[in-house]
């Protein structure tokens, strides 16, 4: 598994946490797509999609990862925005351009980790109660998740708690490691 990773999931699944972490553990590069349609374009995903929409967003996020895959490095985890893999060909995209890992939680852990974050940086989910919050997440997330799911791995979470960036870290390095093991036995 040398090519570059691509964390998929949900909003607050840990992509960009769990995947700075995974990156120095392996002595990779890192990369958070968001981080990058910042530097690229000069806004913030969600001032992008407050000041021009959801689909010239998804667009420009579009080219941004096909400008990055262009980048001769092998050896890069990516932090994709949760509805990147479900825009246009964009998952057919990343099965080609790379591995795949889907960081796949229940709704009930998704709105538990998000309600303890700074809503107004996600559009989408700004004023909502905690049930609006619950239903809005499971509702979005039953759509996803066949999309999702087609990752060439799906990590399972169920611990929802402090740690839980670090396993998901931890158990992201063992599956790289065995994979890269097996790759070489063959």
């Amino acid at each position: 598994m040398e090519l570059p990773v691509y964390l998929i999931g949900y909003m607050g699944a840990g992509k960009t946490t769990a995947g700075r972490l995974l990156a120095d553990k392996l002595g990779w590069h890192f990369v958070d797509l968001d981080d990058a349609f910042y530097q690229i374009h000069g806004y913030t995903t969600a001032d992008y999609i407050r000041t021009f929409g959801i689909d010239d967003f998804r667009k420009k996020e579009k080219y941004v990862v096909e400008d990055l895959a262009e980048l001769p490095y092998e050896h890069v985890i990516y932090a994709t925005g949760g509805g990147y893999p479900c825009w246009e060909d964009n998952m057919d995209c990343l099965l080609e351009l790379g591995t795949s890992i889907y960081l796949r939680w229940s709704p009930e852990h998704l709105a538990k980790r998000l309600s303890l974050t700074d809503l107004s940086e996600r559009p989408v989910l700004q004023g909502q109660s905690e049930d609006e919050l619950l239903r809005f997440i499971s509702r979005q997330l039953a759509e996803r998740d066949p999309i999702y799911r087609r990752a060439h791995h799906t990590l399972e979470i169920n611990e929802c708690d402090e740690e839980s960036d670090e396993r998901i870290a931890c158990r992201l390095y063992e599956l790289i490691n065995a994979t890269r093991k097996n790759r070489h036995e063959q």
